[in-house]
């Protein structure tokens, strides 16, 4: 009955994509899955929804993970409207439910770090359902093995960051290398470490940052796109990460858009939410979301390039 739930719920908010800045879609069948992950060691069976363009393929294919109000009802729709999107691009799509399973079935967004959350669905642990999703997508005869994306928002734009970092440990490293082609981090927390390279220091343990460490190196080019107003995940963070990235020859963008907020791909109105955890905030708490037409039309069209470019060789 869950599963079904989750198909169902993600179908809707695919749906409502449509009112949004993304044009018509294609058709697209939609299903449950399973893909199997191991967090330190842990093996952990994680639903996802599947979403398969019409046709035989062979087609390229995304895995999207969700941000940090997961894929039960408290969902943004986010994964869902990036989901029928690309879907209707010629992408298969998995979404992967990484709080279902292990216990937070409405979301991390208020979850306090004692609680364990950061060792249990953590970016770093969200690595390992990635991967799962990779390696289920490359077991499906209609899929192009070579030509696999990861993308995310917020939560999971940061389990993106996670995802795609090169680690510094060789067996790691060399599955990353031979692993996605390409990356999407929509508006992620860059105030973060990042394998044994990249890391920031704080005053104290929230509040603002006053040092930045070392140089992010991904496994593959990587996108960042971010809102120049944002106060939970903020830009400049961001553009640190990818200035000192291209500094070093590393395949690094980052956009940011003028006077956008977090999750600025959405019709939601501004809204300051004080229960949110925000290790960017001096308390630890409260952020301002809101949906952004104009970011969010150009995010389209910059996913869609990138994309295409790097998943789709020849078209």
């Amino acid at each position: 009955m869950r599963m079904k739930q989750l198909v169902h719920g993600l179908a809707a908010a695919a749906a409502l994509a449509l009112a949004g800045p993304a044009a018509a879609q294609m058709p697209y069948t939609g299903g449950g899955a399973v893909v199997h992950s191991s967090t330190g060691g842990v093996p952990q069976d994680i639903p996802a929804t599947v979403l398969k363009p019409e046709g035989n393929g062979p087609f390229p294919g995304v895995v999207i993970l969700h941000d940090c109000s997961g894929l039960g009802g408290a969902s943004s729709g986010s994964p869902g409207r990036w989901g029928s999107l690309l879907a209707g691009q010629g992408y298969v799509v998995v979404i992967p439910d990484s709080f279902l399973p292990r216990g937070f079935p409405e979301g991390v967004c208020t979850v306090q770090s004692g609680a364990g959350v950061d060792n249990k669905v953590g970016p770093r642990a969200r690595s390992f359902d990635a991967y799962a999703a990779l390696a289920y997508l490359r077991s499906l005869p209609f899929v192009d093995g070579k030509h696999i994306a990861v993308m995310g928002g917020s939560h999971g734009g940061s389990s993106t960051l996670a995802t795609m970092v090169i680690t510094g440990a060789p067996q790691i490293d060399a599955q990353r290398r031979d692993g996605f082609v390409a990356a999407v981090a929509l508006y992620p927390g860059c105030g973060a470490q990042y394998g044994r390279e990249w890391r920031v220091t704080r005053a104290a343990a929230t509040g603002p940052i006053t040092e930045y460490i070392g140089t992010y190196q991904p496994a593959a080019p990587l996108k960042i796109l971010i809102g120049e107003k944002d106060d939970w995940t903020p830009a400049e963070p961001c553009r640190v990460l990818a200035e000192r990235a291209v500094a070093a020859g590393h395949p690094v963008t980052i956009k940011i858009y003028p006077g956008a907020l977090h999750a600025f791909d959405s019709a939601f109105p501004p809204r300051y939410l004080p229960n949110r955890r925000n290790v960017n905030k001096p308390d630890g708490h409260g952020a301002t979301t809101g949906g952004d037409a104009g970011a969010w039309a150009d995010a389209i069209k910059e996913v869609t390039a990138f994309f295409a470019a790097r998943l789709k060789p020849g078209s």
